[in-house]
């Protein structure tokens, strides 16, 4: 083992002269990463909703304090890593203080120590009347979590330092002894001892940022209310003395009076105020979005639902369930919005509204006004395959859409039956579908993905388009073809392509996905005869422009459905700006022989692997012999000499 040592310079975010506003920009665009890391290492047996939000307090408080750096102490380990992220300084500080603080917290607090009790309770962030907690995996992923609860704190961070943050072994004894880790060799040795794959790391199980919502105790809630709500008018008392004429609690500066009324913001809750595009707009527009969507519906001039639903937008009451997908702001309107549909749907009234930046959908039952929705979805920058539709509702695992007005024709499609016939779905003189069967559904008998139902839209001028429902606002479009090339996937190839990697989509549902690539890069002879495998890369890129889902997956001859043989979630590859991948995944032959089997994309020249299978292969394929189990690191080069990563 190399000697542990660490790496400081002048301009490193460990110098007290540290750019707080730097670090505060890493740690927000690694966010999801840096929650995820604390949550894994913090004690097993915290309640799961408890954890969840001491992660995120942990990494919140992993931010320098003050401009001065006076809270930024400590070293970053020199960095041995190829990992993009490790190179990034702040990144660096942030992964090394969250480390720290969630170290500390798995260590016995000391008798009488409040600040190391409260080190270990953060103080936010808070949720009042809900349980937050991850999303539950699988079997694997519930085996994974009780070998990593065997662990202890400094075991638990070796094992995710190496197989989440992919760092070599003596990179994470450097940040292990920064972090404050006794023994790190003892935790690699811990480590070692897990059997779970790495991979399973990536799950939402372990995922702090997807959570689940669920009522606390209501009775014990009630109580405690009432309780507050004396506590509460005294402190109006108070709070009115302090805000008599003077300069009360501090000075505004040029803020106007708090009684003030922002004119665009009164305007945004006017019903008068709403716009809406002329019915043949999109006929002559340079745009074709959303914004030359007419208003639709049979409550377009119902003043009193739009007047609701503008005023529920901008302050939405406890008992209004909202949602937003990833990375969609879910405020009040800036100024007046765009009407894009007012009318009744399943026993529901609905209003969809657009600004520009966001379509917002508000429901309310028909009778009464209790229990209303309301939904966000970012839509900037949508051009016109992405504004072929919206769902107006979901009822009984059915789906309705508002098509767009330059569609003519909409359809429901299996992907799982390619050579079927699409069953047309009627639409009413606004542009509503019948409802579609929403999504896959599992075979009775075997509990797999039996069927994939997706819309299909024909336009004027002759184009046809496919979209799935992940479970948002917005469907996603799905196309097929190289990085760059890629078409809408109605051809007979591209529907035999997505017939095997549809179930695959459930992996997508809820992350905000503005379109799936299915790309079909390689096609491998087989070891012993055994025909030929098929590698198809499966990428979804969202509405925010980042945090991309890619899939590599592998389909063996005789296999109904592809596998899934890698994932990562921002990755470039199989992307414009990356358009290679490669990856690899072990296979059993007929006669019952284990290999080791990896592709690469057009223009890899050499496959490489180390670990529990060292071998190298001219070419953009690999199939070594191997054991069942075996866990190997992949390396390919291009053409022009550079290297090519394995996707993780």
């Amino acid at each position: 083992m190399q000697s542990q040592d660490v790496a400081t310079r002048p301009d490193h975010p460990t110098d007290p002269a540290t750019d707080v506003e730097r670090a505060g920009a890493a740690l927000v665009e690694h966010y999801p990463r840096l929650a995820r890391l604390a949550y894994l290492v913090l004690p097993p047996d915290l309640p799961r909703a408890r954890r969840a939000l001491t992660a995120h307090g942990v990494v919140q408080r992993s931010l320098p304090r003050d401009r001065n750096g006076q809270s930024v102490g400590g070293v970053v380990p020199a960095r041995r890593s190829d990992d993009s992220r490790s190179a990034d300084p702040e990144y660096a500080l942030a992964r090394l203080r969250v480390l720290r603080a969630a170290l500390s917290a798995g260590r016995p607090a000391k008798r009488f120590a409040l600040a190391d009790r409260v080190r270990r309770r953060p103080a936010l962030p808070l949720v009042w009347g809900l349980k937050l907690f991850p999303r539950s995996g699988g079997a694997d992923e519930l085996a994974l979590d009780r070998q990593l609860a065997d662990l202890s704190a400094e075991g638990r961070a070796a094992y995710v330092l190496r197989g989440l943050e992919r760092l070599s072994e003596d990179a994470t004894l450097d940040l292990l002894a920064a972090a404050g880790a006794k023994d790190p060799e003892g935790a690699l040795d811990e480590a070692d001892e897990v059997e779970a794959p790495p991979a399973l790391l990536e799950s939402p199980e372990f995922d702090p940022c997807a959570l689940q919502a669920r009522p606390t105790d209501l009775v014990r809630r009630r109580q405690h209310f009432r309780a507050a709500g004396v506590t509460l008018a005294a402190l109006v008392v108070c709070g009115t003395l302090l805000g008599l004429p003077g300069e009360g609690w501090g000075p505004d500066g040029a803020a106007a009076p708090p009684y003030a009324r922002n004119p665009a913001g009164q305007a945004a809750l006017d019903p008068d105020q709403l716009t809406g595009a002329e019915a043949t707009a999109w006929e002559t527009s340079d745009r074709t979005d959303f914004s030359v969507w007419p208003a639709r519906g049979s409550h377009t001039k119902d003043k009193a639902l739009l007047r609701r639903a503008l005023a529920v937008w901008a302050r939405p009451g406890g008992s209004v369930r909202v949602s937003a997908t990833p990375g969609t702001a879910s405020g009040a309107a800036p100024g007046p919005a765009q009407l894009l549909y007012a009318g009744e749907v399943d026993g529901a009234r609905v209003v969809l509204f657009y600004d520009g930046l966001r379509v917002v959908r508000y429901a309310e039952p028909v009778e009464g006004t209790r229990d209303a929705a309301l939904d966000f979805a970012r839509v900037d920058g949508a051009q016109r395959a992405g504004a072929g539709a919206l769902v107006l509702g979901r009822t009984d695992g059915n789906v309705r859409y508002l098509t767009a007005p330059w569609v003519t024709d909409a359809s429901m499609r299996d992907l799982r039956e390619p050579g079927s016939t699409p069953v047309k779905l009627r639409r009413s003189a606004d542009g509503v579908t019948d409802p579609l069967a929403a999504g896959g559904r599992p075979d009775p008998n075997t509990g797999l993905c039996a069927t994939w139902h997706v819309l299909q839209l024909e336009e004027r001028g002759g184009g046809e388009r496919l979209l799935t429902d992940l479970g948002e606002l917005t469907p996603a479009r799905l196309t097929s073809g190289t990085p760059g090339g890629a078409r809408d996937a109605t051809g007979k190839g591209a529907l035999d392509e997505w017939s095997r990697t549809a179930c695959s989509l459930a992996m997508l549902q809820g992350q905000g996905m503005r379109s799936v690539n299915s790309w079909a890069y390689a096609r491998q002879p087989l070891p012993q005869g055994n025909g030929e495998a098929t590698w198809l890369c499966t990428r979804g890129d969202t509405w925010r422009g980042g945090e991309a889902r890619v899939l590599a997956q592998v389909l063996a001859p005789g296999k109904p459905v592809a596998a899934v043989a890698a994932q990562s979630s921002g990755s470039p590859a199989c992307g414009v700006r990356e358009p290679r991948v490669l990856a690899g995944a072990l296979w059993k032959s007929d006669a019952g022989s284990w290999y080791l089997l990896a592709a690469g994309s057009a223009g890899v020249t050499e496959v490489s692997t180390t670990g529990d299978v060292a071998e190298k292969a001219t070419g953009r394929f690999l199939a070594a012999p191997a054991q069942q189990g075996a866990q190997a690191q992949l390396r390919g080069r291009n053409a022009d000499g550079s290297v090519l990563h394995a996707l993780h």
